[in-house]
């Protein structure tokens, strides 16, 4: 069983960094899914891809996964580029984005 260890991205619905510094451990897929046929729900039978552990630090997560000799890959979050600018840029006659007339 093969797990990810990887730290989530911000929520894009709201503009606050809540539950985006912790690291997740998510088990991955380890059996396909099949379809139940007579209402079409779709099922699985492996219940480990349903649990996500959180925790504080990557080391902590990374011991987990050791400590209970599960395979395990880490992924590297991506620094976000900031582009600082004030309202009044918004205004700016010299903006070079697209074709801005006043």
């Amino acid at each position: 069983m093969k797990a990810r260890i990887y730290r989530p991205s911000k929520n894009a619905m709201q503009s606050g960094w809540g539950k985006s510094h912790r690291w997740v451990l998510k088990y991955e897929q380890a059996s396909a899914r099949s379809l139940e046929p007579l209402m079409g729900y779709t099922s699985s039978s492996d219940m480990r891809q349903q649990l996500d552990l959180s925790f504080e630090s990557k080391e902590e997560a990374v011991a987990y996964a050791e400590r209970n000799k599960i395979d395990y890959q880490v992924i590297e979050p991506k620094e976000r580029k900031r582009r600082i600018t004030a309202y009044s840029d918004n205004f700016a006659t010299n903006r070079v984005e697209g074709n801005w007339t006043h």
